[in-house]
């Protein structure tokens, strides 16, 4: 699933190919998606300017001149691409935001994605309005870490994934800050000090860093706005790596599953 790095890595990329550009249609070849899609969506975004293209956790937002906002999410295997609108699609183009002789195509394998019109301040809609803070914003620090642990019995990779916490720390890059920052994911959350809640979230905002410069993570078929893909996975210190040498100390890496999803830590450098 793209995660935050992933489509902030998509925001970067289209961003200047949309500002200040005008929609001049949409062709919805697969309308159903995780929500349908507004019939009308054509008709809404035709003659529309692109104010700014923002993003809020792993939502993109495509604010328009009218105060509205085209929502998008990738799900589990979206992704945008910016091509010629004369371009054949392909059998999981589902959507193409047009924008002249270019369009904006919405691919996704597996229809988890979602394309959503806001005609209101975008801050209320249902998907947003609840959402923790950014974790590369002020507002995300160890003590507004630490005092969302206090209390809690569960594992702290578990309230690192809760977008009420914080939002956009997925599961790759859960586990690559619990090891920047030496705290084994299975901890329970309110057994984590203040001193390790400041390393964490030090060590949440210096992953996701590094993964947006390099791209993001290539998950499947992620790709960016000019289909280059992600190159974060050659960095990883744990996640995938489970029976492999850690990179600091050579104890193996270990496997384990929390909350559904694969978890990974070395014994030794996470306590």
């Amino acid at each position: 699933m793209p995660e935050l790095p992933e489509v902030e890595t998509t925001r970067r990329g289209v961003a200047p190919l949309l500002t200040g550009r005008a929609f001049t249609g949409a062709v919805l070849r697969q309308p159903r998606l995780r929500w349908p899609i507004d019939p009308e969506l054509a008709e809404r975004l035709t003659g529309r300017r692109v104010r700014q293209v923002a993003r809020r956790a792993k939502y993109l937002l495509i604010e328009l001149d009218d105060g509205a906002t085209l929502i998008i999410h990738l799900g589990m295997s979206g992704s945008l691409r910016h091509l010629p609108a004369d371009t054949p699609p392909e059998r999981h183009d589902h959507v193409d935001l047009l924008l002249g002789e270019h369009c904006l195509r919405y691919r996704d394998p597996r229809r988890f994605g979602a394309i959503l019109y806001c005609p209101g301040p975008v801050e209320l809609h249902p998907l947003l309005v609840k959402l923790g803070p950014e974790p590369l914003s002020d507002d995300f620090d160890g003590e507004v870490l630490f005092a969302a642990c206090r209390g809690k019995i569960a594992p702290i990779k578990t309230v690192l994934m809760d977008n009420h916490v914080v939002v956009g720390v997925g599961n790759i890059y859960a586990n690559e800050a619990l090891f920047a920052a030496g705290v084994r994911p299975t901890r329970p959350a309110g057994q984590v000090s203040r001193e390790e809640c400041q390393r964490l979230a030090a060590a949440i905002r210096a992953t996701l860093l590094r993964a947006i410069e390099a791209g993001g993570s290539t998950l499947r078929d992620f790709t960016d706005a000019i289909g280059k893909p992600g190159y974060f996975q050659q960095h990883y210190a744990v996640y995938g790596r489970d029976g492999l040498p850690c990179h600091a100390c050579a104890t193996l890496v270990q496997h384990t599953r929390l909350g559904q999803r694969s978890s990974f830590y070395c014994p030794h450098c996470q306590t």
